[in-house]
């Protein structure tokens, strides 16, 4: 028998993450969600993968375009994580971006992004996988990560 889902989820928020915010457009409509569940998958070729509930309205918009942005949130950006999170309409109303090489936005005052073209998508029970080739991404060596930990926000001991 299965674990219960609420022991489930205590014992992974004991697991420290960084935080990212996953973006997508369509004939100028964008979307984007916060998530942290995102991994390397494999160097060569530079595959990463990310889990979005089954239920966000990101899903038809990623199908469509069939790319996706990753956003590595810096430590001063956890009201951007909360900006996403919520459930409001526009997700980028006041929020500062450029759109990328793939279309995708990319937002301002990030450790890091990436540009991914989507590979597979995988069910996984409440969550889709999504799979995707790295064809772009920069970093801001001058940037500290966003971290989440046992139910909140944290930074790197300096």
């Amino acid at each position: 028998m299965p674990v219960s889902a609420d022991d489930f989820r205590h014992a992974l928020g004991r697991f420290a993450s960084g935080v990212t915010v996953v973006t997508t457009a369509v004939d100028g409509k964008l979307g984007g969600l916060t998530v942290s569940a995102f991994s390397s998958v494999s160097l060569d070729p530079p595959y990463i993968l990310i889990c979005i509930d089954k239920r966000s309205s990101v899903i038809p918009l990623l199908r469509t375009s069939r790319v996706f942005g990753v956003n590595i949130l810096s430590s001063d950006q956890s009201d951007v994580s909360n900006h996403f999170a919520s459930r409001r309409e526009d997700k980028f109303a006041g929020v500062s971006y450029r759109i990328g090489t793939l279309g995708v936005p990319v937002l301002e005052g990030v450790l890091a992004h990436l540009e991914c073209k989507v590979t597979q998508e995988v069910d996984g029970g409440d969550h889709f996988i999504y799979i995707g080739q790295v064809e772009h991404s920069s970093v801001d060596e001058s940037k500290e990560p966003l971290l989440y930990f046992h139910g909140k926000y944290r930074e790197l001991a300096k």
